[in-house]
């Protein structure tokens, strides 16, 4: 079932909680929300889809990758972009890093690590941005 988008800002600024094994089902509700909004869209986080879970998913081109728990863990080459988000009108200027590496939880719920680039690596920044409850 495809999940309404949250435009609630007051919902929206509140940061996520961890996920659990538990929220392993979150990832085909972020993939059918995703697919079904993939000509304006290319990431998602769950509170996007009313769930306060620390868990997104971007697109990646060829495949859409979920992360469970995701963690920013070094950041790369400062940059000005301009992003806009389906939860909000209108689009903002905003800092993110061309190259950042992260680690996160898989569906499997290994722990996996991943540097991205470029655009892959804004999607990332601001779907973590969500976790965090930061609304640009």
């Amino acid at each position: 079932m495809i999940k309404t988008i949250v435009t609630d800002t007051f919902f929206l600024a509140q940061p996520s909680q961890e996920a659990t094994k538990e929220d392993l089902p979150l990832a085909q509700d972020l993939r059918d929300a995703l697919a079904f909004h993939r000509e304006s869209c290319v990431g998602m986080a769950a509170n996007m889809i009313g769930v306060k879970k620390r868990v997104i998913i971007i697109s990646m081109g060829f495949v859409d990758l979920v992360m469970f728990n995701p963690v920013l863990l070094e950041k790369a080459g400062a940059y000005g972009a301009e992003e806009s988000c389906l939860s909000l009108k209108g689009s903002r200027p905003i800092t993110r890093y061309k190259e950042i590496k992260i680690s996160y939880r898989d569906e499997k719920w290994l722990e996996k690590k991943l540097t991205l680039k470029d655009f892959p690596a804004q999607i990332v920044q601001h779907e973590l941005d969500h976790l965090e409850g930061i609304v640009i």
